[in-house]
């Protein structure tokens, strides 16, 4: 079969564009390995005690990486998470008489150093990364691993001043935050793993679909809106069946992320004091501009930096309205999971929910 993407040229693009910094020195690596294993040994215990979820899977494994070790295991996540949409385009360029090899193998290699070109530029702005969709049966040794960007850390420990031990930590409870939400809810990795399968196996490959979403996007900027805003490039080619499921993933990781946030924070608050202030850089260094704020719209990052603060909004307002039990129905089933409209709205999920209308604010303790 055809392959779409050059993954090879995918991973010396991002390579180089990743490598162009000054790698960890022997010491700073030791330093970093020593610390995080044993932060996030303490993150788990801290991130149990404050929301109830400890994970079924065993204790967590950390691992750090240089930004080439994260490019290596993101490409081949991304691989597999493209797996469907790239073997459908491929059947069709081997059952086309159309298609020259030529540009075949141009294509592949432009749109391979387009992933690397993404890959690379990611890999100078992430921190840590708990990444589920690499959960499968090849190389078992490299699931289930919390990352951590070394030289990321480092660089960003420097320029602020942070003291590395408490900002360690906070990341760290950030981090298992996430592995706990997918590792502790029984039914949670699958749900999310099937709605993002359900996206991308149902994309229509055919071009004449993106002229069609192209003229849906301008009719969507004539209106005031933003047709990007709800995810990136991806809405451009979704269905309507595609786009519900992108509004189900868009809800599920806003609720996500929120919680992430608002764990590391509460959790780590008798360890950190400098929590505050690395929430309130961390803020800042979101809020990007020029050329990397719009790459950042394009490839939908833009929608996941909202979703950290909606998500905490969403949970805020169900606990002044319910509590932790009301808040701990999230977790009961897909079927109590906010949809993006409702995290935007969240009386809307508090009245489907069955909130008393006397509960009064609690600490968010779930399970």
């Amino acid at each position: 079969m055809a392959e779409l993407i050059s993954w090879e040229t995918a991973e010396s693009v991002a390579t180089w564009v990743a490598g162009r910094h000054a790698p960890l020195t022997a010491g700073e690596r030791r330093g970093l390995e020593a610390d995080f294993e044993e932060l996030t040994i303490e993150a788990e215990e801290l991130v149990a005690a404050e929301t109830g979820l400890r994970s079924l899977a065993g204790p967590a494994r950390a691992r750090v990486a240089d930004r080439v070790q994260w490019v290596q295991a993101n490409v081949a996540s991304f691989q597999r998470l493209l797996r469907p949409v790239t073997d459908k385009l491929g059947a069709q360029i081997d059952r086309s008489s159309g298609w020259s090899p030529v540009p075949v193998a141009v294509s592949r290699r432009a749109t391979g150093v387009q992933v690397g070109l993404l890959l690379g530029w990611m890999s100078t702005r992430v921190l840590g990364q708990y990444d589920q969709l690499l959960i499968e049966d090849e190389h078992p040794e490299d699931q289930d691993i919390v990352y951590y960007v070394g030289p990321n850390v480092v660089s960003i420990e420097r320029r602020y001043g942070f003291p590395s031990r408490e900002f360690r930590l906070w990341l760290a409870l950030h981090e298992v935050t996430h592995r706990a939400q997918f590792t502790g809810v029984p039914w949670m990795r699958d749900h999310f793993l099937g709605l993002v399968e359900r996206t991308l196996a149902g994309i229509d490959t055919d071009p004449k679909q993106l002229l069609v979403a192209l003229r849906r996007s301008v009719d969507e900027i004539r209106a005031g809106r933003n047709p990007l805003n709800e995810g990136g490039l991806l809405t451009l080619v979704a269905g309507p069946e595609q786009y519900a499921a992108i509004q189900e993933i868009g809800g599920l990781m806003s609720l996500l992320e929120g919680h992430g946030d608002i764990t590391m924070d509460r959790a780590g608050a008798e360890r950190i004091p400098s929590a505050a202030r690395f929430s309130q850089v961390l803020r800042e260094r979101r809020r990007q501009r020029g050329a990397a704020k719009l790459l950042s719209t394009l490839v939908g990052l833009d929608a996941k930096l909202r979703q950290y603060e909606q998500g905490e909004r969403f949970i805020e307002a169900v606990e002044g309205a319910g509590g932790r039990d009301l808040l701990a129905k999230v977790w009961e089933g897909p079927s109590w999971l906010p949809s993006w409209p409702e995290i935007r709205t969240p009386a809307d999920w508090i009245a489907r929910a069955g909130a008393s209308a006397g509960a009064g604010p609690a600490p968010l303790v779930l399970g």
